[in-house]
């Protein structure tokens, strides 16, 4: 997993770097810059930033220009179920709206979802579905 957050040093990381390829979100420009690179495999963490809410809007870190080129690339968007767990009960609503509104972004530009620290494939799909993950995106899900 690659967590830098200088460019450069991204991509020196990412030719040593065997197997699957994870790199961790860190700001829109680092993330805009990554995933025009391409080279990677998934995205994790991306609503896992500070993010500002409102009540008529909210960010969550993914919009449908990066969410094309992810497309474009193969790069799937990594949820880490983990995280999600250990926040309290107001942290973990907005966290879920912000993943919410992700999916149906995936949804609608054909990106691959990833979930990691899954403990039941059943249970992780049910919540996927409930997330607004159409039934194609529940079975091309990739679990780690």
């Amino acid at each position: 997993m690659i967590e830098t957050s200088n460019i450069e040093k991204f991509k020196q990381l990412l030719k040593k770097e065997e197997g699957i390829k994870i790199v961790r979100a860190q700001d829109d420009l680092f993330n805009r810059k990554a995933l025009e690179y391409g080279k990677f495999d998934v995205l994790l963490g991306i609503e896992n930033l500070n993010r500002k809410m409102t009540l008529r809007q909210l960010d969550s870190g993914l919009n449908p220009f990066l969410a094309s080129i992810m497309a474009k690339h193969g790069i799937s968007l990594g949820i880490d179920l983990e995280t999600i767990r250990a926040l309290d009960i107001r942290k973990k609503g907005n966290l879920m709206a912000q993943i919410a509104q992700n999916v149906k972004l995936c949804r609608k530009e054909r990106v691959k979802l990833a979930l990691f620290g899954v403990k039941d494939k059943k249970d992780a799909y049910s919540l996927l579905q409930a997330l607004g993950a159409s039934s194609q995106q529940t079975k091309e899900v990739e679990v780690y």
